[in-house]
């Protein structure tokens, strides 16, 4: 059966041309005929028709300064519209390999792969309970669109799916494409760069879109084929709960000072609101199909109980409910439960406390339709709701709290030295001693609320546990129940968030521990020193008794980007595998159960890619079967804008983690040979070395600021939050998604690859050529930790372009020029070769569509580059050429599908 109508090409060529037709409208003929002359030059040289890019370059340098803008716009416009029809092509591929059975990495592939394996019932079941995965939602200004356009390419993008999987007669079709037209016709009219900063409350609610308008109704739809999977090969095999949701957008504080107590308030209320609504809305649909005779179906035994009960705590509203559904006790039992969701925004009593007790009225519905033998009916209609309710609960999505401990630090030194302690002339011994006395006290050490005469740091800190208290209370612990701690290098840094949260009654030991305190481990010192942190904590009294509150679960975050900018990519790579492995053995040692939360960004340097991969190529030692890792940027764009692509990356996730949880049981211990961890450590120490002599010779940091838009970059209002964290310019100080949003703008992806190649050079030296090219070979065939980080890097190493790279190379001093840009092109030219050496492969990327999507863009993105190079080249801006610089920012973002 013909699902769909069109392809990739025939999107992209009709978009492509609409583009053109709206620049010729709304701009001129003239303009439409210059971004041709552009376009053309830029093809006949990479097509090889062309011995240079002269033509291109003469083209750009006749550009008066409105039409720069027209051509930046033109290109910037093309791009976003491609961006669409390739994710439509993905929505087909998805939909006919379903079809066709022939998805790979595909539950229902590894579900049949156990039951032919001998996978028993009993062992399926304990796999599935295992598994919890935490996609977390951060803020991190990785996007650098408009919701503006974001929403009118949302738009555009439904009109697509339309006309591809609809039968439409020719009327309709011209009627769907004249509503395309106008779409980008206002998006051509529509500015492209923010005048303004988003603010925190603007992060939260792009988050919270996603929440609502994908996810909310996704869930249901995926447990559904979950579970259809399951009983091809199973009986009786019940899935659980095995997705949360989670988020940092209008909570974490981290470099953030626009996040206050009340943005993180509005957030709470704000998801709560919209999961209600969403919940009213759910039980109105459902009383029209729960329409069943009382006097032909008996209601079951729990819901006479329930309805009971509601009458004792409704009367007057179940009087109301029996006489407009007369003997229809399902239809009683809803209006009861919208009731219920009606006051829990409200001051009158008996609302729902929290997610759990809807989910319990939800599962006495069940439980009389399974006893009516209405099986039908419960799956098609009350399953889908109750995993939405098991998932969301009333909060949505339950978010972390985070700050730097240097302010939790300073907040408690200055709380504590008003009732005369000196803690901040402690040392670490000492610091742990007294914050152990203080939390198992009963007493409270400080008045949080009245402090006295602190800093503005302390006074923010303070009234942020106070909150932190209140918002427990008033949205439930489920809602805010963790704090993470950037850039933890001693205990103390834990116990300091474990003591305020005692202060404000969060914490209450020995009974009450209502917060996951998560050291997130960023730097090299912070990652070699996990098990001593992680030591010292476990064998502490009040740690140890709050980690028992919390079921002995140690939740452990890493940073990937810090950490990258920190090592470079190979050696972040292997210090984060290595301490991985360390930090499981030790809390398996230890009994407690560890769940790694992966600070993942959306470019690969800082630990994107495919996610299932990801997830597969995890040390068996760390897959407990609960796994966090953030989502930001463009990439929540890319995975949950569309239903069918998110469904499809929830499988994937899942996919991955049954699959990486069997075997982690089958070895717990991963057998990695000796020789493999011998030629790592040489490859790693080496490769850090080169990396650091590169970030530490003087006069680097003025070729990144001369050679790069580092400067346009930081003043582009991608985030609420400043581009470094104290306004100096270094690297140290630099935030990891300028660093990589930088060097991606000029073609030269340094941060994925750079020392690759010094790395495994240093180790052939040491073993020679023939050895060490077969060790290599086997590690890259066996290994999937080191096939992924390879793999990694050559998609890195394809989306680099040193050609172009040279251009803004060339914008910089003549002696810092020579002195660096010659030794990155050798750098990334030596791990191409070693790169296709070690993968036995002709091409770097292993991905057919992959390759032809960069095929598609690199002729469009070159004229933006040269236009962003030949403007950051001029000593003077107008304030329109610096618009239209900022535009080609957005412009090569959309074409190279990545920021930071």
């Amino acid at each position: 059966m013909k699902l769909h109508n069109r392809d990739v090409r025939t999107d992209v060529r009709e978009l492509g041309a609409l583009v053109g037709d709206v620049l010729a409208a709304q701009a001129s003929t003239e303009a439409y005929e210059t971004v041709e002359t552009l376009r053309n030059a830029a093809i006949d040289y990479r097509r090889g028709d062309a011995e240079d890019r002269a033509a291109l370059h003469e083209a750009v340098d006749d550009l008066s300064t409105t039409r720069e803008e027209v051509v930046a716009r033109a290109f910037t416009t093309y791009f976003e519209l491609i961006n669409l029809a390739e994710e439509r092509e993905r929505v087909r591929a998805v939909r006919n390999a379903d079809d066709g059975s022939a998805l790979h990495d595909s539950f229902d592939a590894t579900i049949a792969e156990f039951a032919e394996a001998g996978v028993d019932a009993d062992e399926l079941e304990e796999l599935l309970a295992d598994v919890l995965i935490e996609p977390t939602f951060t803020a991190h200004p990785t996007e650098a669109r408009r919701s503006t356009v974001k929403s009118k390419l949302r738009s555009i993008a439904n009109h697509l799916g339309e006309l591809d999987e609809r039968n439409l007669t020719d009327r309709e079709r011209r009627a769907v494409w004249r509503d395309v037209t106008a779409e980008v016709t206002s998006l051509w009219g529509t500015r492209q760069v923010r005048q303004r900063a988003p603010e925190p409350e603007d992060e939260a609610r792009n988050v919270q879109w996603y929440l609502e308008n994908t996810l909310f109704d996704v869930v249901g739809d995926a447990y559904e084929e979950f579970e259809e999977t399951i009983s091809k090969e199973y009986d009786d095999v019940d899935c659980p709960k095995l997705f949360e949701f989670r988020s940092w957008a209008g909570s974490d504080r981290d470099g953030n000072p626009f996040v206050t107590p009340e943005v993180t308030d509005e957030t709470l209320e704000r998801q709560r609101e919209v999961a209600v609504e969403k919940y009213r809305d759910r039980c109105k649909r459902l009383s029209a199909v729960l329409s069943q005779d009382g006097e032909r179906y008996a209601a079951g035994d729990a819901l006479a109980r329930s309805l009971a009960a509601d009458a004792e705590r409704f009367p007057t509203v179940v009087e109301e409910a029996r006489e407009r559904y007369p003997d229809e006790p399902y239809r009683q039992k809803l209006r009861l439960m919208r009731e219920r969701l009606d006051r829990v925004n409200d001051v009158r009593p008996g609302e729902y406390p929290d997610g759990d007790a809807f989910l319990d009225d939800l599962d006495v519905i069940a439980e009389s339709l399974r006893e009516d033998g209405q099986e039908s009916v419960l799956e098609s209609f009350v399953e889908p709701f109750r995993r939405q309710v098991d998932t969301f609960g009333l909060t949505l999505a339950s978010l972390d709290l985070r700050d730097h401990r240097e302010n939790h630090t300073e907040a408690v030194a200055e709380a504590v030295a008003v009732e005369g302690v000196d803690y901040e002339g402690m040392s670490e011994d000492e610091r742990v001693d007294f914050l152990t006395e203080a939390i198992l006290q009963n007493e409270p050490v400080v008045d949080v609320d009245e402090p006295g005469d602190v800093s503005e740091t302390t006074e923010r800190v303070l009234r942020r546990f106070a909150s932190f208290a209140e918002w427990q209370e008033e949205y439930g612990q489920q809602a805010i129940d963790t704090y993470c701690i950037s850039m933890t290098e001693e205990p103390s840094h834990v116990l300091e968030v474990l003591f305020l949260a005692d202060q404000v009654g969060v914490v209450s030991l020995p009974d009450h521990c209502a917060v996951d305190v998560v050291p997130l481990l960023e730097t090299e010192s912070a990652l070699n020193g996990a098990e001593r942190i992680l030591g010292t904590l476990f064998e502490n009294e009040a740690y140890a008794t709050a980690l028992d509150a919390r079921g002995e679960v140690q939740e452990v975050m890493l940073g990937y980007s810090d950490s990258n900018k920190e090592n470079g990519f190979l050696a972040a790579n292997w210090d984060l595998y290595e301490n991985q492995r360390r930090i499981a053995r030790f809390c398996r040692e230890e009994d407690v159960t560890l769940r790694l939360f992966h600070g993942r960004g959306g470019s690969i340097s800082r630990g994107g890619g495919p996610m299932n991969e990801a997830l597969l190529a995890l040390p068996n030692e760390t897959v407990t079967g609960q796994v966090k890792f953030t989502e930001q940027g463009e990439a929540i764009a890319e995975k949950y804008a569309n239903p069918r692509i998110a469904e499809r990356e929830l499988e994937q996730m899942l996919d991955a983690q049954i699959r990486a949880r069997k075997e982690a049981n089958e070895e717990p211990v991963e057998d990695v040979p000796d020789r493999w961890v011998e030629a790592m450590e040489i490859m790693a120490p080496a490769a850090r070395e080169t990396y650091r002599d590169l970030l530490n010779t003087d006069g680097f940091v003025s070729y990144f600021e001369q050679a790069t838009p580092i400067s346009v970059v930081e003043d582009l209002n991608l985030g609420s939050r400043p581009a470094s964290r104290s306004g100096e310019r270094s690297v140290e100080d630099l935030r990891a998604i300028p660093w990589v949003f930088s060097w991606t703008q000029t073609r030269l992806i340094l941060p994925g690859w750079y020392a690759i190649a010094s790395g495994i050079d240093a180790y052939l030296d040491e073993v020679g050529e023939e050895e060490g090219m077969e060790t290599l070979r086997e590690m890259f065939d066996e290994w999937p930790f080191f096939r992924t980080t390879l793999d990694n890097a050559s998609l890195a190493l394809a989306r680099t372009e040193p050609e172009i790279a040279a251009e803004y190379a060339d914008l910089a001093d003549d002696e810092l020029r020579e002195r660096f840009f010659p030794d990155l092109v050798a750098e990334y030219e030596r791990g191409r070769e070693l790169v296709l050496a070690i993968s036995g492969r002709d091409q770097l990327l292993r991905r057919e569509w992959l390759e032809e999507s960069l095929d598609r863009r690199n002729p469009y993105v070159d004229p933006l580059n040269l236009l962003q190079a030949n403007l950051l080249g001029r000593t003077h801006r107008t304030d329109e050429e610096e618009r239209t610089l900022r535009l080609t920012v957005n412009g090569i973002a959309a074409g190279m599908k990545n920021t930071g």
